[in-house]
Protein backbone atom coordinates (compact mmCIF):
# COMPACT_ATOMS: atom_id res chain seq x y z
CA UNK A 1 0.00 0.00 0.00
CA UNK A 2 2.82 2.40 0.92
CA UNK A 3 4.65 1.63 -2.35
CA UNK A 4 1.50 2.46 -4.34
CA UNK A 5 1.17 5.87 -2.62
CA UNK A 6 4.83 6.72 -3.28
CA UNK A 7 4.46 5.77 -6.97
CA UNK A 8 1.36 7.92 -7.41
CA UNK A 9 3.11 10.92 -5.72
CA UNK A 10 6.13 10.60 -8.03
CA UNK A 11 3.88 10.46 -11.06
CA UNK A 12 2.07 13.65 -9.87
CA UNK A 13 5.37 15.56 -9.53
CA UNK A 14 6.41 14.52 -13.03
CA UNK A 15 3.10 15.70 -14.48
CA UNK A 16 3.38 19.02 -12.62
CA UNK A 17 6.96 19.56 -13.84
CA UNK A 18 5.94 18.80 -17.40
CA UNK A 19 3.03 21.27 -17.26
CA UNK A 20 5.15 24.04 -15.71
CA UNK A 21 7.92 23.49 -18.27
CA UNK A 22 5.46 23.63 -21.15
CA UNK A 23 3.90 26.86 -19.84
CA UNK A 24 7.35 28.50 -19.44
CA UNK A 25 8.36 27.51 -22.96
CA UNK A 26 5.12 28.89 -24.36
CA UNK A 27 5.61 32.22 -22.57
CA UNK A 28 9.17 32.59 -23.94
CA UNK A 29 7.98 31.85 -27.48
CA UNK A 30 5.18 34.40 -27.21
CA UNK A 31 7.58 37.05 -25.89
CA UNK A 32 10.00 36.44 -28.73
CA UNK A 33 7.26 36.75 -31.31
CA UNK A 34 5.81 39.95 -29.92
CA UNK A 35 8.85 41.80 -28.49
CA UNK A 36 9.25 45.52 -29.44
CA UNK A 37 10.87 46.19 -32.79
CA UNK A 38 13.79 48.10 -31.36
CA UNK A 39 14.76 45.11 -29.18
CA UNK A 40 15.07 42.93 -32.26
CA UNK A 41 17.65 45.20 -33.96
CA UNK A 42 21.34 44.38 -33.63
CA UNK A 43 23.07 46.73 -31.19
CA UNK A 44 25.98 48.72 -32.71
CA UNK A 45 29.41 48.20 -31.22
CA UNK A 46 30.97 51.39 -29.87
CA UNK A 47 34.44 52.05 -28.57
CA UNK A 48 34.04 54.79 -26.01
CA UNK A 49 36.72 57.29 -25.22
CA UNK A 50 34.86 60.01 -23.37
CA UNK A 51 36.42 62.32 -20.88
CA UNK A 52 37.07 61.01 -17.38
CA UNK A 53 34.04 61.25 -15.14
CA UNK A 54 31.48 60.94 -17.97
CA UNK A 55 29.22 57.90 -17.92
CA UNK A 56 28.43 55.98 -21.08
CA UNK A 57 24.80 57.05 -20.91
CA UNK A 58 25.79 60.70 -20.65
CA UNK A 59 28.29 60.32 -23.47
CA UNK A 60 25.69 58.87 -25.79
CA UNK A 61 23.56 62.02 -25.73
CA UNK A 62 25.81 65.09 -25.87
CA UNK A 63 24.12 68.42 -26.45
CA UNK A 64 24.47 70.10 -29.83
CA UNK A 65 26.25 73.02 -28.21
CA UNK A 66 28.86 70.82 -26.56
CA UNK A 67 29.77 68.57 -29.44
CA UNK A 68 29.98 68.29 -33.20
CA UNK A 69 30.76 65.67 -35.81
CA UNK A 70 34.38 64.74 -36.27
CA UNK A 71 35.61 63.52 -39.60
CA UNK A 72 37.24 60.14 -39.94
CA UNK A 73 40.27 59.64 -42.11
CA UNK A 74 43.39 57.66 -41.34
CA UNK A 75 44.61 56.32 -38.03
CA UNK A 76 44.64 57.88 -34.60
CA UNK A 77 46.96 60.85 -34.27
CA UNK A 78 48.24 62.84 -31.33
CA UNK A 79 45.36 65.21 -32.01
CA UNK A 80 42.89 62.32 -31.65
CA UNK A 81 44.34 61.32 -28.30
CA UNK A 82 44.41 64.94 -27.16
CA UNK A 83 40.67 65.28 -27.71
CA UNK A 84 39.62 61.79 -26.46
CA UNK A 85 37.39 61.18 -29.45
CA UNK A 86 34.69 58.52 -29.52
CA UNK A 87 35.50 55.92 -32.18
CA UNK A 88 32.63 54.33 -34.05
CA UNK A 89 32.60 51.99 -37.02
CA UNK A 90 33.31 54.31 -40.00
CA UNK A 91 31.57 53.83 -43.31
CA UNK A 92 34.00 56.11 -45.14
CA UNK A 93 37.19 54.92 -46.73
CA UNK A 94 40.56 55.96 -45.37
CA UNK A 95 41.32 59.53 -46.31
CA UNK A 96 37.65 60.53 -46.70
CA UNK A 97 37.58 63.83 -44.82
CA UNK A 98 34.15 65.06 -45.84
CA UNK A 99 31.50 65.68 -43.19
CA UNK A 100 28.39 63.51 -43.41
CA UNK A 101 25.43 65.47 -44.76
CA UNK A 102 21.98 65.34 -43.22
CA UNK A 103 20.71 63.24 -46.13
CA UNK A 104 23.24 60.49 -45.58
CA UNK A 105 22.54 57.75 -43.04
CA UNK A 106 25.98 57.39 -41.53
CA UNK A 107 27.21 57.21 -37.98
CA UNK A 108 29.07 60.30 -36.77
CA UNK A 109 31.89 60.64 -34.33
CA UNK A 110 31.34 63.18 -31.58
CA UNK A 111 33.91 65.26 -29.77
CA UNK A 112 33.48 67.11 -26.50
CA UNK A 113 35.36 70.35 -26.03
CA UNK A 114 35.15 72.23 -22.74
CA UNK A 115 35.96 75.51 -24.50
CA UNK A 116 32.53 75.53 -26.14
CA UNK A 117 30.84 76.22 -22.82
CA UNK A 118 33.63 78.49 -21.56
CA UNK A 119 33.40 80.76 -24.63
CA UNK A 120 29.62 80.74 -25.01
CA UNK A 121 29.25 84.42 -24.08
CA UNK A 122 32.02 85.54 -26.43
CA UNK A 123 30.44 83.90 -29.48
CA UNK A 124 26.74 84.41 -28.84
CA UNK A 125 24.72 83.86 -32.00
CA UNK A 126 27.63 82.51 -34.04
CA UNK A 127 26.23 78.99 -34.34
CA UNK A 128 23.00 80.25 -35.89
CA UNK A 129 24.84 82.65 -38.22
CA UNK A 130 27.17 79.93 -39.49
CA UNK A 131 24.31 77.49 -39.95
CA UNK A 132 22.45 79.99 -42.15
CA UNK A 133 25.47 80.74 -44.32
CA UNK A 134 27.13 77.33 -44.63
CA UNK A 135 26.57 75.13 -47.65
CA UNK A 136 24.10 72.38 -46.66
CA UNK A 137 25.86 69.94 -48.97
CA UNK A 138 29.25 69.90 -47.27
CA UNK A 139 28.88 72.22 -44.24
CA UNK A 140 31.45 74.71 -45.53
CA UNK A 141 31.27 78.43 -44.81
CA UNK A 142 33.30 81.25 -46.37
CA UNK A 143 34.39 83.79 -43.74
CA UNK A 144 35.78 87.29 -43.99
CA UNK A 145 36.21 89.97 -41.31
CA UNK A 146 35.77 93.74 -41.53
CA UNK A 147 35.93 96.72 -39.25
CA UNK A 148 34.33 100.09 -39.92
CA UNK A 149 37.28 101.38 -41.94
CA UNK A 150 37.15 98.36 -44.28
CA UNK A 151 33.34 98.31 -44.51
CA UNK A 152 32.80 102.03 -45.17
CA UNK A 153 31.29 103.04 -48.55
CA UNK A 154 33.91 102.77 -51.30
CA UNK A 155 36.23 100.74 -49.09
CA UNK A 156 37.43 97.13 -49.25
CA UNK A 157 34.09 95.45 -48.58
CA UNK A 158 32.52 97.07 -51.64
CA UNK A 159 35.38 95.86 -53.86
CA UNK A 160 35.24 92.39 -52.33
CA UNK A 161 31.53 91.95 -53.04
CA UNK A 162 31.87 93.45 -56.52
CA UNK A 163 34.52 90.89 -57.44
CA UNK A 164 32.06 88.03 -56.84
CA UNK A 165 29.44 89.68 -59.02
CA UNK A 166 31.75 90.27 -61.99
CA UNK A 167 33.58 86.97 -61.55
CA UNK A 168 33.18 83.91 -63.73
CA UNK A 169 30.00 82.25 -62.44
CA UNK A 170 30.74 82.68 -58.74
CA UNK A 171 28.02 85.13 -57.64
CA UNK A 172 26.15 82.22 -56.04
CA UNK A 173 29.04 81.73 -53.59
CA UNK A 174 27.95 84.94 -51.85
CA UNK A 175 25.09 82.87 -50.40
CA UNK A 176 27.71 81.11 -48.27
CA UNK A 177 29.83 84.12 -47.26
CA UNK A 178 29.61 85.12 -43.61
CA UNK A 179 30.88 88.66 -43.04
CA UNK A 180 32.13 89.05 -39.48
CA UNK A 181 31.87 92.66 -38.31
CA UNK A 182 34.35 93.62 -35.61
CA UNK A 183 32.42 96.69 -34.45
CA UNK A 184 28.81 97.98 -34.56
CA UNK A 185 29.33 100.49 -37.44
CA UNK A 186 30.76 97.68 -39.60
CA UNK A 187 27.77 95.52 -38.69
CA UNK A 188 25.34 98.24 -39.66
CA UNK A 189 27.08 98.73 -43.02
CA UNK A 190 27.20 94.98 -43.64
CA UNK A 191 23.48 94.59 -43.09
CA UNK A 192 22.79 97.09 -45.89
CA UNK A 193 24.89 95.06 -48.36
CA UNK A 194 24.72 91.38 -47.45
CA UNK A 195 22.37 88.84 -45.87
CA UNK A 196 24.86 86.96 -43.69
CA UNK A 197 26.45 89.26 -41.11
CA UNK A 198 27.68 88.54 -37.59
CA UNK A 199 28.83 91.03 -34.95
CA UNK A 200 31.84 89.79 -33.01
CA UNK A 201 32.95 91.97 -30.13
CA UNK A 202 35.98 90.77 -28.24
CA UNK A 203 35.98 90.57 -24.45
CA UNK A 204 37.40 93.74 -22.98
CA UNK A 205 35.68 96.08 -25.44
CA UNK A 206 38.73 96.90 -27.57
CA UNK A 207 37.87 99.38 -30.33
CA UNK A 208 38.48 98.04 -33.85
CA UNK A 209 36.59 100.77 -35.71
CA UNK A 210 39.47 102.63 -37.36
CA UNK A 211 42.20 101.29 -39.64
CA UNK A 212 45.02 99.71 -37.65
CA UNK A 213 48.72 100.12 -38.28
CA UNK A 214 50.55 96.92 -39.17
CA UNK A 215 51.79 95.10 -36.01
CA UNK A 216 50.28 97.69 -33.68
CA UNK A 217 48.71 96.35 -30.48
CA UNK A 218 45.21 96.78 -31.90
CA UNK A 219 46.22 95.15 -35.20
CA UNK A 220 47.63 92.11 -33.42
CA UNK A 221 44.51 91.69 -31.29
CA UNK A 222 42.42 91.93 -34.43
CA UNK A 223 44.25 89.22 -36.38
CA UNK A 224 44.57 86.85 -33.42
CA UNK A 225 40.88 87.24 -32.62
CA UNK A 226 40.13 86.03 -36.15
CA UNK A 227 41.93 82.79 -35.33
CA UNK A 228 39.81 82.35 -32.21
CA UNK A 229 36.68 82.75 -34.27
CA UNK A 230 37.92 80.34 -36.96
CA UNK A 231 38.58 77.74 -34.29
CA UNK A 232 35.09 78.24 -32.91
CA UNK A 233 33.62 77.51 -36.34
CA UNK A 234 35.49 74.20 -36.39
CA UNK A 235 34.21 73.40 -32.90
CA UNK A 236 30.67 73.95 -34.13
CA UNK A 237 31.19 71.24 -36.74
CA UNK A 238 31.91 73.15 -39.96
CA UNK A 239 34.68 73.43 -42.52
CA UNK A 240 35.68 76.98 -43.42
CA UNK A 241 37.45 78.95 -46.11
CA UNK A 242 38.84 82.15 -44.65
CA UNK A 243 39.52 85.05 -46.98
CA UNK A 244 40.79 88.50 -46.12
CA UNK A 245 38.49 91.20 -47.41
CA UNK A 246 41.32 92.54 -49.62
CA UNK A 247 41.17 89.34 -51.71
CA UNK A 248 39.36 89.73 -55.03
CA UNK A 249 37.50 86.62 -56.24
CA UNK A 250 37.22 85.88 -59.99
CA UNK A 251 36.78 82.10 -60.28
CA UNK A 252 35.81 79.27 -57.95
CA UNK A 253 38.85 78.52 -55.72
CA UNK A 254 37.31 75.32 -54.31
CA UNK A 255 38.48 73.54 -57.46
CA UNK A 256 41.99 73.79 -56.01
CA UNK A 257 41.10 72.45 -52.56
CA UNK A 258 41.87 68.73 -52.41
CA UNK A 259 40.13 66.12 -50.26
CA UNK A 260 43.55 65.01 -49.01
CA UNK A 261 44.54 68.24 -47.29
CA UNK A 262 43.51 69.26 -43.79
CA UNK A 263 44.67 72.79 -44.59
CA UNK A 264 44.96 74.29 -48.07
CA UNK A 265 46.70 77.66 -47.99
CA UNK A 266 47.80 80.38 -50.39
CA UNK A 267 51.45 81.27 -50.51
CA UNK A 268 53.74 84.29 -50.69
CA UNK A 269 56.77 82.25 -51.82
CA UNK A 270 56.12 79.10 -53.85
CA UNK A 271 58.84 76.60 -54.79
CA UNK A 272 56.78 74.75 -57.40
CA UNK A 273 55.60 71.81 -55.28
CA UNK A 274 52.24 72.18 -53.42
CA UNK A 275 53.34 69.54 -50.89
CA UNK A 276 56.62 71.27 -50.03
CA UNK A 277 56.21 72.35 -46.43
CA UNK A 278 58.95 74.97 -46.92
CA UNK A 279 56.65 77.12 -49.09
CA UNK A 280 55.77 80.38 -47.33
CA UNK A 281 52.08 80.39 -46.29
CA UNK A 282 49.75 83.35 -46.55
CA UNK A 283 46.95 82.94 -44.03
CA UNK A 284 44.89 85.68 -45.65
CA UNK A 285 43.36 82.91 -47.76
CA UNK A 286 43.15 79.33 -46.52
CA UNK A 287 40.74 76.42 -46.28
CA UNK A 288 40.49 74.10 -43.25
CA UNK A 289 38.63 70.81 -42.99
CA UNK A 290 37.10 70.11 -39.61
CA UNK A 291 38.70 67.06 -38.00
CA UNK A 292 40.75 66.17 -34.93
CA UNK A 293 44.00 67.30 -36.46
CA UNK A 294 42.74 70.79 -37.31
CA UNK A 295 41.06 71.21 -33.92
CA UNK A 296 44.41 70.47 -32.33
CA UNK A 297 46.24 72.64 -34.88
CA UNK A 298 44.21 75.78 -34.19
CA UNK A 299 44.62 75.35 -30.44
CA UNK A 300 48.38 74.90 -30.64
CA UNK A 301 48.65 77.73 -33.15
CA UNK A 302 46.89 80.14 -30.81
CA UNK A 303 48.88 78.95 -27.81
CA UNK A 304 52.12 79.60 -29.73
CA UNK A 305 51.38 83.33 -29.73
CA UNK A 306 53.04 83.71 -26.33
CA UNK A 307 56.29 82.28 -27.72
CA UNK A 308 56.45 84.90 -30.49
CA UNK A 309 55.53 88.26 -28.91
CA UNK A 310 54.82 91.07 -31.34
CA UNK A 311 54.11 88.71 -34.26
CA UNK A 312 50.87 88.21 -36.12
CA UNK A 313 49.38 84.78 -36.78
CA UNK A 314 50.99 84.19 -40.19
CA UNK A 315 54.72 84.13 -39.23
CA UNK A 316 53.82 82.16 -36.10
CA UNK A 317 52.16 79.47 -38.21
CA UNK A 318 55.17 79.42 -40.50
CA UNK A 319 57.43 78.91 -37.47
CA UNK A 320 55.46 75.98 -36.03
CA UNK A 321 54.11 74.30 -39.20
CA UNK A 322 56.72 71.52 -39.28
CA UNK A 323 55.99 70.66 -35.65
CA UNK A 324 52.28 70.46 -36.47
CA UNK A 325 52.95 68.15 -39.40
CA UNK A 326 55.23 65.94 -37.30
CA UNK A 327 53.21 65.84 -34.09
CA UNK A 328 49.64 65.85 -35.42
CA UNK A 329 50.07 64.29 -38.84
CA UNK A 330 48.64 67.54 -40.25
CA UNK A 331 48.25 67.50 -44.03
CA UNK A 332 49.14 70.89 -45.53
CA UNK A 333 49.00 71.79 -49.21
CA UNK A 334 49.89 75.11 -50.82
CA UNK A 335 48.13 76.66 -53.81
CA UNK A 336 50.16 77.78 -56.81
CA UNK A 337 50.11 81.61 -57.09
CA UNK A 338 49.13 81.12 -60.73
CA UNK A 339 45.68 80.33 -59.31
CA UNK A 340 45.60 82.19 -55.98
CA UNK A 341 47.77 85.20 -56.62
CA UNK A 342 48.81 88.19 -54.58
CA UNK A 343 50.92 91.27 -55.01
CA UNK A 344 53.82 89.28 -53.51
CA UNK A 345 53.63 86.65 -56.24
CA UNK A 346 51.10 86.16 -59.04
CA UNK A 347 50.79 84.45 -62.39
CA UNK A 348 50.49 86.42 -65.60
CA UNK A 349 47.79 84.22 -67.14
CA UNK A 350 44.38 85.73 -66.40
CA UNK A 351 42.87 82.54 -67.79
CA UNK A 352 43.98 80.67 -64.64
CA UNK A 353 43.54 83.17 -61.85
CA UNK A 354 40.89 82.53 -59.17
CA UNK A 355 41.76 85.18 -56.57
CA UNK A 356 44.09 88.15 -56.21
CA UNK A 357 45.23 89.35 -52.78
CA UNK A 358 46.58 92.80 -51.91
CA UNK A 359 49.37 91.35 -49.78
CA UNK A 360 52.87 92.83 -49.65
CA UNK A 361 51.04 96.13 -49.34
CA UNK A 362 50.77 98.43 -46.34
CA UNK A 363 48.08 101.06 -46.03
CA UNK A 364 44.38 101.10 -46.82
CA UNK A 365 44.66 103.81 -49.46
CA UNK A 366 47.29 101.92 -51.43
CA UNK A 367 45.27 98.69 -51.29
CA UNK A 368 42.13 100.42 -52.55
CA UNK A 369 43.94 102.04 -55.48
CA UNK A 370 45.64 98.88 -56.69
CA UNK A 371 42.67 96.57 -56.10
CA UNK A 372 40.52 98.89 -58.18
CA UNK A 373 43.09 98.43 -60.96
CA UNK A 374 42.82 94.66 -60.50
CA UNK A 375 39.04 94.80 -60.99
CA UNK A 376 39.48 97.00 -64.06
CA UNK A 377 42.00 94.54 -65.51
CA UNK A 378 39.50 91.71 -65.05
CA UNK A 379 36.68 93.68 -66.69
CA UNK A 380 38.87 94.42 -69.70
CA UNK A 381 39.91 90.79 -69.89
CA UNK A 382 36.33 89.48 -69.92
CA UNK A 383 35.27 92.10 -72.50
CA UNK A 384 37.76 91.09 -75.20
CA UNK A 385 37.21 88.11 -77.56
CA UNK A 386 38.30 84.69 -76.32
CA UNK A 387 40.92 84.35 -79.05
CA UNK A 388 42.67 87.53 -77.87
CA UNK A 389 42.60 86.91 -74.11
CA UNK A 390 45.97 85.16 -74.01
CA UNK A 391 47.64 88.56 -74.44
CA UNK A 392 45.93 90.13 -71.41
CA UNK A 393 48.05 90.98 -68.39
CA UNK A 394 47.84 92.58 -64.99
CA UNK A 395 48.60 96.21 -64.32
CA UNK A 396 51.61 96.46 -62.01
CA UNK A 397 50.29 97.39 -58.53
CA UNK A 398 52.08 100.74 -58.48
CA UNK A 399 50.70 102.14 -55.20
CA UNK A 400 51.69 99.03 -53.25
CA UNK A 401 54.91 98.08 -55.07
CA UNK A 402 57.13 100.95 -56.11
Amino acid sequence: MMAKVVAEAATGRQVASFVLGSVSTLIVVLLLQHRPEELSRPMPVQFLGWRNGTSSSEAATPSSEAAGPVITGGGETAGDRRYNVTKQQPNATAGDLSLPSGAEDRQEEMVQDAELEDEADEFQGLAAAVERAASPDDRTVIITCVNHAWAAPGSLLDLFLESFRIGDGIAHLLDHVLIVAMDPPAMSRCETLHKHCYLYTMPGGMNFTSAKFFLSKEYLELVWSKLRLQRRVLQLGYHFLFTDVDVMWFRDPFKHVTAYADMTVSTDVFFGDPDNIDNFPNTGFFHVRRNNRTLAMTRLWHEARSRFPGQNEQPVFNAIKKDLVRDLGLRVQYIDPAFMGGFCNYGKDLGKICTMHANCCVGLRAKLKDLRSVLDDWKRYTAIPHWARHAANWTVPGACIH
